[in-house]
């Protein structure tokens, strides 16, 4: 696997990854009509590595590239269900090996604890983990204690026990909601033996806001971060992956 793992992570154990994943769950189809466009700006620009879709891995091989790139293999309901809620259930779509057919490095699923049905998504971070020990790819899972929805059980503790249950499921890194400042958030990191990579947190956050907690973070001992709406939406793209870039790399 350190072939695929070192086109995610840098020499010095730490990525920056763009999340473009989110077209197949939500409309977003105004600030990603041009996947080709963004992901061009984001490799000039100095990500490690992207976080995608089966579409647009299969579709921009030339703009990806030779950077690292993660497959997202589940899926399940779209904000247009009659429920609402994107990734129900979290079935997965593809496997290990569609991945690999796409060249991908890497492949990443959700996992959720605290909810009625999260012996689905767990199923899966198993299976998925002895696929990709197979076969040899970096095997990612995002860990969200409650789900997108129950989000007041996005407590220090629900996420240091999450992201463990990860690890333990055999993941090879841990893509985690960041809540707290460094100090709170180094529980979830010292309990956890796997590199963890914080998630963006939805759209909703200044540049200031953004980069504090990037900053925070690193601080805490993560390896880096998985962003997708607080970069692709910004208008000035580019400067805010080379500002985090900074920050993960250069400290």
């Amino acid at each position: 696997m350190k072939r695929r793992w070192y086109n995610i992570f840098r020499e010095d154990g730490k990525a920056v990854v763009l999340a473009m994943d989110h077209a197949e769950v939500i409309y977003v189809s105004k600030d990603l009509e041009n996947p080709g466009e963004i992901i061009t700006k984001a490799v000039n620009s100095g990500v490690d590595a992207l976080l995608t879709t089966y579409g647009v891995a299969q579709h921009f091989q030339k703009e990806i590239g030779r950077i690292g790139l993660i497959l997202r293999i589940d899926g399940g309901t779209t904000e247009k269900n009659p429920t609402g809620r994107v990734f129900d259930k979290a079935t997965k779509m593809f496997n290990v090996e569609d991945a690999i057919r796409l060249g991908a490095d890497g492949v990443m699923c959700m996992g959720f604890t605290g909810v009625e049905d999260e012996h689905i998504s767990l199923k899966n971070i198993a299976s998925t983990a002895a696929e990709c020990q197979k076969w040899g790819l970096a095997f990612g899972v995002e860990m969200i204690p409650g789900g997108f929805y129950d989000t007041k059980q996005w407590t220090i503790e629900n996420i240091e026990f999450a992201s463990r249950v990860g690890a333990e499921y055999g993941a090879d890194f841990i893509k985690a909601p960041f809540i707290g400042d460094a100090k709170s958030y180094k529980k979830v990191v010292d309990n956890c033996y796997k590199p963890i990579l914080v998630l963006g947190g939805g759209e909703s956050k200044t540049e200031e806001e953004l980069l504090a907690m990037v900053k925070e973070a690193m601080e805490a001992g993560c390896s880096g971060v998985i962003i997708g709406r607080n970069i692709w939406k910004n208008k000035e793209m580019e400067e805010m992956i080379r500002s985090i870039v900074r920050i993960v790399h250069n400290g």
